[in-house]
């Protein structure tokens, strides 16, 4: 596969209200957009980093920079005989695997384009549809319990709401006093610590499916602590950077479920080495979401097809997130259900007159 040109575009599209989180309140997605092109044939990846270092380490200007001066002058001058090659190749880069998987998504979709297969064919996943869930961000109790009675009349298929120290206990009651029984997760995004012991155990009152990181953004033990003092199973976000951190998260007892998010684990081969370790090792996994445009959000779309991803994802209707998104087809879930674009690749294209409205910056490495 010989790749002929790479496009790095810089773009800011707002949100349709402000998503506030344990760790920041955000109102617009700033995403690197990349496009491969390959014998008259475009691939498109995007970035999952931010442009501050709040959710992982990384940050745009420094996945731009190492695009620019590492991972592409390397595409350009060596291509790849297929897109599995790439995360062994960059591994003498350390790290920084949000950079890597946003130029790896591009040739993962350039490469099926050049096949004429869905994206999902080439991963091994068979399903033309998946299941997701809803993940709502803090705002008042009123209109939280809103939100989610609306989420639940569209039939969203899990629900997930963002707690902190002090919103969580009260939240929790009110929520469950009014949908005692629909498939209700949290996520604290790494607020609590083991000193706050009895406000967790708490937690175990409200059945939910599962308690996503609370703990350190980058812990294992204080978590695998913490799963033995819980009923409720833990799941793993932040922390798991890798397929090897994924083996020693569950080696330990760390989490019970795992959440995959492409970019953090760092790229599409390394989702695959996770699916085949989760299911062979019987845990549950599914796709977690990072507020992507249709082009992360088809890439999200097609890995949830793989056989681990069995609990509902966070790849809900792109309408939820975005007034106007940056591709030409709709992403939006019927009764709960996501249908996979149908196509070669990620199956969407790129509205090129709105790309060019939310562009901030575009650069070609030939």
């Amino acid at each position: 596969m010989r790749i002929d040109e790479v496009e790095l575009r810089i773009i800011e599209l707002p949100y349709r209200s402000p998503f506030k989180t344990s760790f920041a309140e955000e109102r617009e997605k700033v995403a690197i957009i990349v496009t491969v092109r390959s014998e008259g044939v475009e691939g498109y990846g995007e970035s999952a980093m931010d442009p501050f270092p709040v959710f992982r380490e990384e940050t745009i200007t420094g996945a731009l920079y190492l695009l620019r001066e590492a991972f592409v002058p390397d595409l350009l001058g060596s291509g790849c005989e297929h897109p599995e090659q790439l995360t062994a190749r960059w591994a003498h880069w350390r790290g920084n695997p949000m950079a890597k998987t946003a130029l790896e998504l591009a040739v993962w979709d350039c490469y099926a384009r050049q096949q004429n297969v869905p994206l999902r064919t080439l991963l091994g996943g068979d399903r033309t549809e998946i299941p997701v869930g809803a993940s709502l961000g803090m705002t008042t109790l009123a209109a939280t319990v809103d939100n989610v009675r609306r989420h639940v009349e569209q039939g969203y298929k899990r629900v997930k709401l963002k707690i902190e120290p002090g919103w969580d206990i009260d939240l929790l009651t009110a929520v469950r006093a009014e949908f005692p029984s629909i498939e209700l997760t949290v996520d604290a995004n790494s607020a609590y610590t083991l000193d706050m012991m009895p406000v967790l155990r708490r937690l175990d009152d409200f059945d939910l499916h599962y308690i996503e990181q609370p703990l350190h953004w980058d812990d294992l033990t204080d978590h695998a602590v913490l799963a033995k003092e819980l009923r409720t199973p833990l799941c793993l976000d932040e922390s798991l950077t890798s397929p090897a951190r994924v083996k020693a998260a569950i080696d330990l007892g760390s989490c019970a479920v795992v959440n995959v998010k492409v970019a953090r684990v760092g790229g599409l081969q390394a989702a695959r080495e996770i699916n085949d370790l989760c299911v062979a090792r019987g845990v549950p996994m599914w796709c977690g979401g990072m507020l992507e445009t249709g082009v992360g959000r088809a890439h999200n779309i097609h890995l949830a097809t793989m056989a681990g991803f069995v609990y509902p994802g966070d790849t809900a209707s792109a309408s939820r997130t975005y007034a106007r998104d940056i591709v030409e087809q709709r992403l939006e879930t019927t009764d709960g259900i996501m249908p996979v674009p149908a196509g070669s690749g990620i199956g969407v294209t790129l509205d090129r007159a709105f790309l060019q409205e939310v562009t901030q910056s575009t650069e070609v490495v030939r």
